[in-house]
């Protein structure tokens, strides 16, 4: 078991390309410092260039932080690297220079569309950076479901493939998580990931789960008190399953039933190719 939960591991390990420069936990503040640097330089650059030589569309200089912005720190740093550029370049590089005030027409024109370029290009390299984001997720997802189904395959027992299932929601979702055996009314065998405790309102929801073998939301009546989602997984013999994922309600994934049922379908192989086997004794949880 050691050796497929370590060929496991192995395999949903992100790619290193996959890193943001900022990881989730890092403070927003950070990354609008980031973006106000950037702009100060390009500010910097601007002012330098300007002192030296006429370039025409010197403003497009102020697009540059946007664009990082907007790949690397999201949405809001981009919309801030944005405002600051037209700004900036009002006050540096406009006459009057060091106001805000702007004497020629011409210029509210030219900071107006500086702005609006700076705003198209935020949301564009937004975008651009969710969509290389979510392909990194589906492929990080489909090399888990991948290593998942090799080794519930090549597993040996029902304890084995129960952790590994519990490992992969795990993966997938990287939140608590729970799988348990069930035969009968009695829970044979559970395994989890992550610092939390099944209580009463939970217990009850997977248990109608099972039951009616249908999917329970947690915090939607009647388990408005469940914190888990509930899938069931119908298997061979006398023993049946039931997956548990506790999604923070915030930043719950648009449809996660995509990637659990391609685990229930591959748990369900998993405990049907175990039951055909010579049986094995599991012992009911005390």
């Amino acid at each position: 078991m050691a050796g497929i939960e370590a060929n496991m591991r192995q395999d949903i390990e992100p790619a290193a390309d996959a890193n943001p420069v900022f990881s989730p936990a890092a403070s927003g503040m950070l990354r609008y410092l980031a973006s106000f640097a950037m702009t100060a330089l390009a500010t910097a650059m601007a002012v330098g260039i300007d002192s030296k030589v006429a370039i025409p569309n010197l403003s497009l200089i102020f697009v540059i932080p946007v664009i990082i912005a907007g790949l690397s720190f999201g949405l809001g740093p981009s919309f801030f690297s944005a405002i600051l550029g037209a700004l900036a370049f009002n006050f540096f590089l406009t006459e009057p220079r060091y106001s805000l005030n702007v004497d020629d027409p011409a210029n509210i024109w030219a900071i107006g569309l500086l702005f609006v370029v700076g705003l198209v290009v935020s949301g564009v390299a937004f975008t651009s950076h969710q969509r290389a984001a979510e392909v990194v997720r589906l492929r990080r997802q489909a090399a888990v479901l991948q290593g998942y189904s090799r080794d519930v395959a090549a597993a040996d027992s029902v304890k084995t493939i129960v952790s590994l299932t519990c490992q992969a929601l795990a993966a997938l979702f990287d939140v608590p998580v729970v799988v348990m055996l069930v035969s009968g009314e009695k829970v044979i065998l559970l395994e989890k990931v992550g610092d939390t405790e099944l209580q009463q309102p939970e217990l009850e929801a997977a248990r109608a789960s099972l039951t009616t073998g249908s999917i329970v939301r947690g915090g939607v009546y009647p388990d408005i008190a469940s914190r888990f989602d509930f899938w069931p997984v119908q298997a061979a013999g006398d023993s049946n399953a039931v997956l548990g994922i506790a999604f923070d309600p915030d930043e719950r994934p648009a449809k996660p039933d995509v990637s659990v049922n391609v685990v229930r379908s591959v748990l369900a192989m998993g405990l049907d190719l175990q039951h055909a086997r010579p049986t094995r004794d599991v012992q009911p949880r005390s």
